[in-house]
């Protein structure tokens, strides 16, 4: 009984281990998110908000995120013109893949929003494709409203919450 109860005390804690590789697996890039996924690796001292090729640079001055109107998936003019800079910052750092992330509010069903957030992420994956951005160096994934970067119930949180982030993942320049 005791060999038992170690061998799962062993394993629980390689599982528990294992979950604290990417603390930042849930960031919304605000942050410093910044490239991520499983088996990225990437200096993370290298570069800063003042280095162009820099992740960080991306976030801050790029910036990494588009917000939509109440139920739609349709691109803004200001989120057209963020893309388009999201896009050249692509064209020349070459060795990021990205994931856009579509979100939605809190309001409607789980079902609803996980397909909002599909349509989202895949304005922006086309936008970036328009802009030349290759397409094998783009994925995405919705979460609907399960990740929220605000939890209230006004319009100024829901607001923020319908957004899409694009991550950036190091890759090498061979997509995913």
């Amino acid at each position: 009984m005791a060999r038992t109860a170690i061998k799962a005390l062993v394993i629980l804690s390689a599982l528990g281990l294992g979950a604290c590789q990417n603390a930042d697996r849930f960031a919304d890039g605000t942050m410093g998110g910044g490239p991520g996924g499983p088996g990225t690796v990437v200096d993370p001292l290298a570069g800063g908000a003042n280095d162009p090729t820099s992740t960080a640079y991306f976030q801050q001055t790029i910036g990494d995120r588009v917000l939509f109107p109440v139920d739609q998936s349709s691109l803004t003019g200001e989120a057209r013109n963020t893309l388009t800079q999201q896009a050249q910052w692509m064209q020349r750092n070459p060795e990021y893949a990205a994931t856009v992330e579509g979100h939605a509010d809190e309001q409607g069903t789980r079902e609803y929003n996980l397909a909002l957030g599909a349509r989202r992420a895949n304005s922006v994956q086309e936008y970036l494709i328009s802009q030349g951005v290759a397409g094998s160096r783009l994925r995405t994934v919705s979460y609907g409203k399960e990740r929220p970067i605000e939890v209230c119930s006004t319009e100024a949180c829901y607001s923020r919450n319908r957004r899409s982030v694009t991550v950036l993942n190091a890759s090498g320049g061979a997509g995913f």
